[in-house]
């Protein structure tokens, strides 16, 4: 799905400090880098390769990478913090998904079975790399304002992700500002999808055991009816929230498992529920684990079942600092003119990002992947996902023009 790696990327003129155009060498080698990941995907706390792979290019470079103290992932600093520069972050996640790989004719299909790239993390990784590589060539010119730190992080898909990991290892020591794409098949490539304030939801797990006694279905009265009991808590939980939380907060429990019984005649005595919650709201994300408990005992009391609830806390919404989103509004445009930025929605999927911003400012881009025109619609996390490989250039130069950019805006932080 790659197209012509020769499309010109022109500059500002009036950034006339900006790069325009990467080499055309770099282009290929970064694409054969985005192949060789989405080949070889690896799940989360289990990157060894990748993180082989990241370590070796960019010490090829003459720089100086650190392996995480959990053994996956990786941070690389281009130039040196001197306490009065806060750095920007350019983060990038460099795990896989446990879902085959659905794209028969594609030449750089997964060879590992039943894990596959479907989130473009291998994009994310790739473009993060590939800035690294300019801007520590542009800093040998010193053309770099401030230093810069890459940050490679594992596990973004394992709740409640990396980045809670990355943050105990220093990832955010004497970092201000943090940044980084997320691919988009609904943008085009070459545009990014932008908004300031909450650009993702909050994401939790949620586990309920229901237990009572099973018995005959000739005499359910006798019984906890297991099947009806968790068929009503599937059914009335989300329904009790609705009136309960004020629905401008978005929050919403979604099913994925509901497991009971063996045999059609047999009431059984226990039943599983397996689901996700997920909140726009900060505050009600707060809140949420309190009404959800309450809510479930309130339903399986009614059909006198005990309830086990394992809620699994994971992460919080995304919200986008809007001098960061500033900054990468105007990166772009110094790239690729006005046109090339687009206002997004907030969505309901989950980033482990958010737990940076608990720490320091920054944002999250839509980094467009669609190739114009194609009618086919994809979407993330399904075993067909692909990207036009000409967004890897892109998301690389937004990076680059927002380190360049940068200096001028800088805020204290680490």
């Amino acid at each position: 799905m790659s197209r012509d790696p020769q499309t010109a990327l022109p500059g500002n003129p009036e950034e006339p400090s900006l790069p325009g155009r990467l080499p055309e060498s770099l282009r290929a080698e970064l694409i054969a880098f985005r192949r060789d990941l989405h080949m070889h995907p690896e799940l989360g706390h289990q990157e060894f390769r990748t993180t082989a792979a990241i370590k070796a290019r960019l010490e090829k470079a003459g720089l100086k990478p650190r392996v995480l103290e959990t053994g996956t992932g990786l941070i690389c600093d281009i130039g040196t913090w001197d306490g009065k520069r806060p750095m920007l972050a350019l983060r990038a996640d460099i795990d896989a998904l446990p879902i085959p790989d659905a794209k028969a004719h594609a030449p750089y299909r997964s060879t590992v079975p039943d894990r596959a790239h479907a989130c473009g993390h291998d994009v994310h990784t790739t473009t993060v790399l590939g800035a690294g590589l300019v801007l520590a060539a542009l800093h040998r010119q010193g053309l770099l304002p401030r230093p810069v730190r890459l940050l490679f992080q594992p596990a973004e898909e394992v709740l409640p992700g990396g980045a809670t990991d990355a943050i105990e290892c220093g990832a955010l020591d004497g970092v201000g500002q943090i940044i980084m794409v997320h691919c988009d098949p609904r943008v085009d490539a070459g545009k990014i999808g932008l908004r300031a304030g909450p650009v993702t939801s909050a994401c939790d797990r949620l586990e309920i055991t229901l237990e009572g006694a099973g018995g005959h279905t000739a005499r359910p009265h006798l019984t906890t009816d297991m099947v009806t009991a968790a068929a009503r808590v599937a059914t009335d939980v989300p329904a009790l929230l609705s009136r309960r939380v004020d629905t401008r907060s978005g929050l919403a429990v979604t099913w994925g498992k509901i497991a009971s019984g063996h045999a059609c005649n047999v009431i059984p005595m226990t039943a599983e529920l397996c689901g996700t919650v997920r909140c726009l709201d900060l505050a009600a994300w707060h809140d949420a684990p309190d009404l959800i408990h309450a809510a479930i005992d309130e339903v399986a009391s009614m059909h006198r079942a005990k309830s086990e609830i394992n809620y699994v806390r994971g992460v919080p919404p995304v919200v986008n600092d809007p001098g960061v989103a500033d900054l990468l509004r105007d990166a772009m445009v110094a790239r690729r003119g006005p046109h090339s930025v687009e206002d997004t929605d907030q969505s309901l999927g989950g980033e482990d990002f958010a737990w940076y911003l608990e720490h320091v400012p920054g944002a999250l881009a839509r980094l467009g992947v669609r190739t114009p025109g194609d009618p086919v619609k994809r979407d993330l996390h399904r075993g067909d996902f692909d990207v036009d490989e000409s967004a890897i250039a892109v998301g690389v130069e937004l990076f680059t023009a927002a380190a360049l950019l940068d200096g001028r805006r800088a805020r204290p932080g680490g």
